[in-house]
């Protein structure tokens, strides 16, 4: 049996892992699970699982957490990040925004497996987050692209570059003069993919694949990462060799699968899936950074180095927050970010404090300034 504590569990990647575990019940046991407020939907899962140990982010949910769960061990805040991970071998990092970072660091810092679906720990805190690896604990992606892109590189030693794919989201074929008019409720209709509001946005603008090549730089240790648009969302990424020769990871779109791989990694465990059936019409186009420059932004962040990312980041999650509330349109969000990149200070202190500064920093301001309400 191996322990899984899962954090952010009623969200789309926790809920998903919960669906692997209950299909594989006698390989995998909860005993953790954390929420950011939806106490209803946790105790549900906690009785389910007959997990004790549960955390909620907000406080002022504990009282009614403790009606629905009398006899479980409840912590609140950062304690949760700490307490209900205590006992697991693999520590799903399913939070969505910079707590996730928290949570990420936490569990490196006390050795622990961690199958990595928050973005921002690696975009954000990538040098933080290198830096708790030393003390023994390990990073399994789940991110769909990452996954695949450790798959190829099983078994092999050195590599020219990677190649990640990206569906394109709603948007690719859309015209540029179209786009100022995109509604929140369009955005977050992604063709290919169940994925949470601001995940789905990021799609939208390309934001999402600029994360990836920021997390897949921390992730393999390499600057050389190309992406093409592939719609079909078969082929999830691909990693080219020295010889010219690439190797590329394929599934219809599941975010069960690279789950369950990095639960039951090395082993490809079995599971009910869709078969693939010829013919398959697969298509690979050109990115178009003139319409979807985010990508372009990622990776001037990483060329700037020292704290650049944590300021995009910032800055797109405020942005994403701002047109979700329709306090901007669609078009102004990667505008943001790259004004924020232009006018934000970043330097080379890349400790998780200066980290967690500058992002409270640049998303207060740019939140604000958009015409954003507290609380943040």
């Amino acid at each position: 049996m191996k322990n899984i504590a899962v954090l952010g569990s009623t969200g789309s990647i926790g809920t998903q892992t919960l669906d692997v575990i209950r299909n594989n019940r006698d390989v995998y046991k909860v005993v953790g699970l954390t929420c950011g407020t939806n106490v209803q939907e946790l105790a549900a899962q906690a009785k389910e699982f007959g997990c004790a140990t549960v955390g909620v982010a907000d406080e002022k949910k504990r009282a009614e957490l403790r009606a629905l769960l009398p006899d479980a061990d409840i912590y609140c805040g950062d304690e949760a990040l700490t307490q209900v991970m205590s006992e697991a071998d693999i520590v799903v990092a399913a939070i969505v925004g910079m707590v996730g970072l928290k949570a990420v660091l936490a569990a490196l810092n006390a050795g622990k497996t961690v199958a990595l679906a928050n973005k921002e720990s690696l975009v954000a805190g990538g040098a933080a987050v290198t830096e708790a690896l030393k003390r023994g604990g390990k990073i399994l992606p789940v991110d769909s692209e990452h996954s695949a892109v450790w798959q190829c590189l099983q078994g092999e030693k050195e590599f020219k570059r990677i190649i990640l794919t990206a569906s394109g989201g709603p948007f690719y074929f859309t015209p540029a003069d179209e786009l100022n008019d995109v509604t929140p409720e369009r955005a977050v209709a992604h063709p290919n993919w169940r994925m949470g509001k601001k995940i789905s946005v990021d799609s939208a603008t390309m934001m999402n694949k600029g994360l990836e090549i920021i997390e897949a730089r921390w992730l393999f240790d390499t600057f050389a990462i190309d992406y093409v648009i592939h719609p079909e969302s078969i082929v999830h990424s691909m990693v080219e060799f020295a010889d010219g020769s690439v190797k590329a990871q394929a599934c219809f779109p599941d975010m069960r699968m690279p789950i369950q791989y990095a639960l039951s990694y090395p082993d490809h465990a079995p599971r009910e899936y869709k078969p693939m059936s010829l013919p398959l019409n697969l298509r690979f186009l050109p990115p178009d950074e003139i319409k979807f420059p985010a990508p372009k932004l990622a990776r001037q962040a990483i060329e700037r180095g020292g704290t650049a990312a944590t300021v995009l980041n910032a800055a797109n999650e405020a942005a994403v927050r701002l047109f979700l509330e329709r306090k901007i349109p669609f078009t102004d969000i990667v505008r943001t970010v790259e004004t924020a990149l232009d006018k934000e200070l970043s330097d080379d202190d890349v400790s998780a404090g200066n980290i967690f500064e500058t992002h409270n920093r640049v998303y207060r301001k740019i939140y604000l300034n958009g015409g954003g309400e507290l609380p943040l």
